[in-house]
């Protein structure tokens, strides 16, 4: 089955909210735990980074980064 960014998405979504119930393209499933909804993303997610869709670098949930370096003088 060929995944979608949009399902991804939707599965970060509910995960973060604590839903085990999931929307996408007028589409809803309903997951029986967050196990298996964790299983879910990490299937989608692998399978759209194996597609090529998806990069390490186009998704995360982090902000810019920068590196501050103090020194006592």
């Amino acid at each position: 089955m060929a995944f979608t960014i949009t399902q991804l998405e939707a599965l970060e979504q509910a995960i973060g909210s604590g839903e085990l119930t999931v929307k996408y393209d007028g589409k809803e499933v309903t997951y029986r735990s967050l196990d298996d909804l964790t299983k879910a993303y990490n299937l989608v997610r692998g399978s759209l980074l194996a597609s090529g869709q998806l990069t390490e670098s186009t998704r995360t949930n982090r902000g810019p980064s920068s590196l501050a370096v103090f020194t006592r003088d």
